[in-house]
């Protein structure tokens, strides 16, 4: 931390809100812009190409307000609690997230990353835990439609309702994160999980007028599908930071935070991405390391970061296509005595 200047843990108001109105400003731009889609003044048939564009350039734009609302979960939007939790609760119930709900377990992910016992998400099944009898796992058109799986219904409903990918711990056990009384937390959480489910069923009664009002396939085109173009980009980003064939896992014997917060890796999804994505995706190290750092000062922070750690600093170039392959084909399980466990396969 003395290693990093001090102006990178401030955070701004102005600027936050700035970026705040930057994605929104974009996002309005891209929904007005779309309702121009089918005019008779456009070349026939343009639709196809149109709405495949809106839908990634929304989709993009919405990921980016997603990543602000993560910051204000992390209290890294302002100095100000009150504004951090009204900005990330409109913000996420929007997107269909419950603000406080994952706030929480997000915050109990961060204290304990890498942790085989009490991680939250991207836990490695240990052998005994992982079937592999049936030949069909080991081809890659099987690979394939799972990667598909995780990537469409990983995030809603696989982790929110499910708690897809977490802890043994929570196995039998309530893991919703819409439930109030679910064994993510506490008694004093269950006001805060109430208003996150509110903020949810707001938006979401919002949308079945949307629905009511102007049609189902309004609804799907102009917001539905950007929706699950977030959910995609959510749940890449977040496995592909968490997983691969040398990202260490460590027992309750070998865990540290230190240790655990060095248990990720900074990628590059290109320059245009990664500017839209507020450089969630090549300085997420810095960001486990200082969480309520703002985002804007993480790209300089992460120079400093990797001075200090050295050859400790994970970083991978690898397209992220074939990243994404590499860890979904060989990344299966950890050995069932480990202490400090790899990933494995099983053929």
């Amino acid at each position: 931390k003395k290693a990093i200047p001090k102006h990178c843990f401030e955070r701004s108001l102005l600027k936050s809100f700035g970026h705040l109105f930057h994605d929104l400003i974009l996002s309005g731009l891209c929904l007005y812009a779309a309702t121009y889609i089918g005019h008779p003044s456009l070349p026939e048939r343009s639709s196809y190409v149109l709405w495949p564009t809106y839908w990634v350039c929304q989709g993009v734009v919405s990921t980016g307000l997603w990543v602000l609302a993560h910051e204000c979960g992390h209290q890294a939007f302002s100095d100000y609690g009150i504004v951090n939790d009204t900005v990330g609760l409109v913000v996420h119930s929007a997107l269909m997230v419950p603000y406080f709900s994952w706030k929480i377990s997000h915050r109990n992910h961060h204290a304990n990353t890498g942790s085989i016992e009490n991680d939250e998400v991207f836990v490695p099944p240990r052998r005994s835990e992982f079937s592999s009898k049936e030949m069909i796992r080991e081809t890659p058109l099987y690979s394939a439609y799972l990667i598909f799986l995780m990537l469409t219904v990983g995030w809603m409903p696989g982790y929110l309702f499910l708690n897809a990918a977490g802890p043994r711990k929570y196995y039998n056990k309530a893991n919703s994160h819409f439930n109030p009384y679910s064994d993510l937390y506490e008694k004093e959480h269950f006001w805060q999980i109430v208003i996150s489910d509110i903020g949810m069923i707001f938006f979401l009664s919002l949308y079945i007028w949307i629905i009511y009002t102007f049609g189902f396939g309004a609804w799907l085109s102009y917001f539905f599908i950007p929706y699950m173009i977030v959910n995609y980009h959510l749940v890449l980003i977040t496995y592909m930071q968490h997983t691969d064939v040398y990202m260490p896992h460590y027992d309750e014997k070998e865990w540290t935070w230190l240790r655990g917060a060095l248990c990720t890796v900074d990628r590059s999804f290109g320059s245009v991405l990664n500017y839209f994505f507020h450089h969630i995706t090549d300085t997420h190290v810095a960001h486990h390391l200082f969480s309520s750092m703002p985002f804007y000062h993480a790209e300089e922070a992460t120079e400093h970061v990797k001075k200090v750690l050295g050859k400790y600093y994970m970083k991978d170039d690898t397209p992220i296509a074939v990243a994404l392959w590499r860890s979904f084909r060989h990344c299966k399980f950890i050995e069932d005595e480990s202490h400090i466990a790899l990933y494995k396969k099983d053929w």
